[in-house]
């Protein structure tokens, strides 16, 4: 299973040996720790629950759940960030208490990323939709920013999804067709090309593309 809980912790760019320049982002891949592995049989469907991150701020129920993986590690303490990944089959290497490190992904590997955009707060169609300003002159109706008619006679409502003002970023995006540029296990980094969602430290999925 190529999947691993990430951290952003900026862009930085390579240079290749023919001069070629590859903006690349790079992710702090600390081990993760495999907390529970689902199969057909007990939760309906295929998956492994990985942990990142180490804290002793969790609750009873959780403490519960993770003393497996705590057990198998011989440590008290439990993880921080907690995902789950649906896989086709669970292999003999995927236990409880299985760490998992960058060395699962290769330079030339094709991934997919998945984090939450920077959030920026309440926009106006024009910064959020990139809607034109209304005239100003001769026959304008005020306030230039506003976004005009948004409904008719009929249905006599909003129709839902009408570009509008509202929440602007801190939404789940996933990029796909990225690739390692490199992985230094020295440092728990690992390198991808282009550019990855979220600001920095901010939390990233990195998933081997199917």
């Amino acid at each position: 299973m190529k999947a691993l809980i990430t951290r952003k912790v900026g862009m930085t760019s390579t240079i290749a040996e023919d001069g070629v320049v590859t903006a690349v982002t790079l992710l702090s891949a600390s081990p993760c720790v495999i907390t529970q592995v689902k199969t057909v049989d007990t939760d309906g469907y295929t998956a492994v629950q990985l942990g990142a991150e180490e804290t002793k701020l969790v609750g009873k129920a959780l403490t519960g759940h993770f003393k497996a993986s705590a057990a198998a590690n011989n440590t008290k303490m439990m993880p921080k960030i907690v995902r789950e990944f649906r896989i086709d089959e669970i292999t003999e290497d995927l236990k409880v208490g299985e760490k998992i490190s960058a060395d699962i992904f290769e330079s030339g590997d094709e991934v997919t990323v998945t984090g939450l955009t920077k959030g920026k707060g309440w926009a106006g169609t024009i910064r959020r939709h990139n809607f034109h300003r209304q005239r100003a002159t001769h026959g304008g109706k005020g306030n230039t920013r506003k976004p005009g008619s948004i409904g008719s006679m009929y249905p006599q409502h909003i129709l839902k999804g009408k570009k509008m003002a509202g929440q602007l970023g801190h939404e789940q995006v996933t990029i796909q067709g990225l690739k390692v540029a490199f992985v230094d296990m020295e440092n728990n980094l690992i390198a991808v090309t282009g550019a990855v969602p979220g600001p920095r430290k901010g939390i990233i999925i990195l998933k081997g593309a199917k």
